[in-house]
């Protein structure tokens, strides 16, 4: 059997003749099989990986604070607050910046080291996830969201041929009772 790391850059070819996949293509068929209702989550993976193109302007991070919080900071040196366009709507946020023109100085640029180019960044949140606060401060654009489940769809317990559940009571422990009345003596 062939390994991957003998595969040098002749072998490519090979590899792909004996049955080995392309590595960027995502393959989630043995999660279908056994999995009901997920189509729209393997679609979004899929569909993710296949527009990932590289480019990877502006840079951002994503990090959770606690169960339903998270942040999406965005490096957008250079651009000011009326620059940005922030939507969000059905499950899609989407971030853009608008390209602006520096030439009302009237000088000449010899040389342009500095990005000034639009963007436009696409992040899919899942079900019950909004937008709470945005701010640009320091060439950092930090978004905040918060997942709101409603109650009707937080888990419950549902009893079987409609009996009602058992109630717990706690029993005391003999050993506490041993306590109590060394205590109270």
């Amino acid at each position: 059997m062939w390994a991957l790391h003998e595969a040098g850059p002749l072998n490519i070819k090979l590899l792909k003749q004996r049955g080995f996949a392309d590595m960027s293509r995502l393959d989630f068929t043995p999660y279908r099989r056994s999995t009901v209702g997920f189509d729209r989550l393997f679609d979004m993976l899929e569909t993710q990986a296949r527009a990932n193109s590289g480019d990877n302007y502006p840079p951002f991070n994503i990090a959770r604070s606690g169960e339903d919080n998270y942040r999406i900071t965005l490096a957008v040196a250079g651009f000011r607050t009326q620059d940005i366009e922030i939507t969000a709507q059905a499950n899609l946020l989407t971030v853009q910046g608008a390209k602006r023109d520096d030439s009302d100085d009237g000088s000449e640029l010899l040389h342009v080291g500095i990005a000034n180019r639009g963007f436009e960044r696409r992040f899919e949140l899942a079900d019950y996830v909004r937008v709470d606060n945005a701010q640009l401060a320091d060439g950092l654009l930090v978004i905040d969201l918060v997942r709101e489940v409603p109650e009707a769809m937080k888990p419950k317990k549902i009893a079987v041929n409609g009996a009602t559940a058992a109630t717990l009571t706690a029993v005391p422990d003999e050993s506490d009772s041993d306590a109590d009345t060394a205590d109270a003596a």
